[in-house]
């Protein structure tokens, strides 16, 4: 099954997939609203704001499984990337990416290499994949911040 086809739920809780990005290039994070990195909430907003009329999506995910820094409802995490850093972008349901119940997007994304050689579980929260609209994906550390040249530079070879 292809990454675009794997059953996902918006942050609402509507079934929804990653379909409607299949030809463009998309990057997928796993946030949390209690992280010392939850300010790069602002950042990857700049990113989808600079780039989404080229094809370019942020796509978040949730995720409580790193020191319990994302405790929210769907409605608190909703309220709070939109009233703290006015996220634009598309949340999804709140998801594990590691262990026995990952969910089977992140199956298909940790095998991804990331520039220290890094592949395997997600490390912690703002963990990145650019995905291209070929299908590519370059992995990124959580500490790569939104704005780092690494992660520009491979956003805008994406796009062309």
């Amino acid at each position: 099954m292809s990454l675009y086809d794997v059953p996902v739920h918006t942050l609402g809780g509507e079934p929804s997939s990653l379909a409607p990005y299949r030809d463009e290039t998309i990057l997928v994070v796993n946030v949390a609203s209690k992280c010392g990195l939850t300010p790069q909430y602002e950042g990857l907003e700049k990113l989808q704001e600079t780039y989404g009329d080229r094809g370019f999506h942020v796509l978040g995910f949730p995720c409580n499984q790193f020191m319990g820094q994302e405790p929210g409802t769907a409605e608190e995490i909703q309220t709070f990337c939109s009233t703290t850093y006015g996220v634009s972008f598309p949340l999804f349901e709140k998801i594990d990416v590691n262990g026995e119940s990952r969910h089977p997007i992140y199956d298909q994304l940790v095998g991804s290499v990331d520039a220290d050689g890094y592949s395997g579980d997600i490390r912690w929260n703002f963990e990145k994949f650019l995905v291209g609209a070929d299908g590519s994906v370059q992995r990124f550390a959580p500490q790569v911040t939104p704005e780092d040249p690494a992660l520009v530079a491979a956003i805008e070879s994406a796009l062309g």
